[in-house]
């Protein structure tokens, strides 16, 4: 089952859903990053939850960047969403090390400690929305449960997760946002809280073989869900060659000169495309342009992403 996001509406109109699986998004950033298990499901768990808020918001072009800044040995992980779903992102100390609540149970609230959640929704406007809310838990979930309750006033219920298999790659990774509308009934709120204390987690219903779509209709069962939309989601960075080839030649001419004569490497501090992790070590020419100069140089594709003049 490839990564897709589904949103749904009850018969009623008072509750919004969304759902997504986003395995393959999430092992792509462990892959990337090199993440051990706890760091994995951290930085899945955001990256699951921005693909769900940067498809909520429904503004061409627009943007959804999440900030989970704790006390803890992890860090700070930042995501990126686009309005569509496709996301990516990182985590300070990718290879923080194993913390398990319990046996099979990994310890992410722990690992992130307390702070703050930041969202940025860049809209198009002349000003990015900006909200904060302090971390209730560090597991995520909760915190971004609260964050919708006390910085945008909408009741909602949110639900991540990330199961890995014991070669530590990702096995099941998805989520889902409950949220309801002004003036919704008693009824409903009932329903759902039903709905909610029979629902297991996210990341046993996937691995039951369940979709985003039956997720969603074991939450709003009884309430007459419609499947509104569904959209294919993925790891994608914006980054380019191109894009590093004018970082660098922003530098100046005079500063790669120096370079080149100490043999300086230069980090562009970038989440590479995806599908060139894959040709780490890999030289690929690189041809920069300075005044009408050509400067020659070597490209070396990896994690970070290194150029070598």
């Amino acid at each position: 089952m490839h990564d897709h996001i589904v949103r749904a509406i009850t018969g009623d109109g008072y509750v919004n859903a969304i759902s997504i699986t986003s395995r393959e998004i999430v092992e792509c950033a462990r892959n990337m990053h090199k993440t051990l298990p706890t760091a994995t499901a951290a930085l899945g768990r955001l990256l699951s939850a921005a693909a769900m808020m940067g498809n909520m918001q429904k503004v061409e072009d627009g943007s959804m960047t999440l900030q989970v800044r704790g006390g803890g040995p992890i860090g700070t992980i930042t995501v990126v969403s686009d309005s569509v779903g496709n996301v990516r992102g990182c985590v300070t100390e990718p290879r923080v090390p194993l913390v398990e609540k319990y046996p099979g149970k990994l310890d992410v609230g722990g690992a992130v400690g307390r702070g703050t959640l930041r969202v940025i929704k860049d809209m198009g406007l002349k000003e990015p929305y900006v909200g904060q809310t302090a971390l209730q838990t560090g597991e995520i979930a909760d915190d971004l449960t609260y964050y919708f309750a006390a910085s945008e006033q909408v009741p909602s219920s949110v639900g991540l997760g990330v199961l890995m298999e014991k070669n530590n790659t990702v096995k099941q990774a998805g989520g889902f946002i409950i949220q309801l509308m002004p003036f919704v009934g008693e009824e409903v709120i009932g329903a759902l809280e039903k709905n909610l204390a029979a629902f297991s987690t996210v990341t046993t219903v996937l691995d039951e073989g369940k979709t985003p779509e039956e997720m969603l209709q074991q939450l709003l069962a009884g309430l007459d869900p419609v499947i509104t939309e569904k959209v294919p989601c993925r790891y994608e960075c914006s980054c380019s060659r191109e894009r590093m080839e004018r970082a660098i030649i922003s530098i100046g001419k005079k500063d790669i000169e120096e370079m080149i004569n100490d043999g300086e490497a230069i980090e562009v501090g970038a989440i590479v495309p995806v599908g060139e992790t894959a040709d780490k070590d890999v030289l690929h020419p690189l041809l920069l342009r300075d005044a009408g100069d050509l400067l020659y140089g070597r490209l070396s594709i990896g994690d970070p992403l290194t150029v070598k003049l």
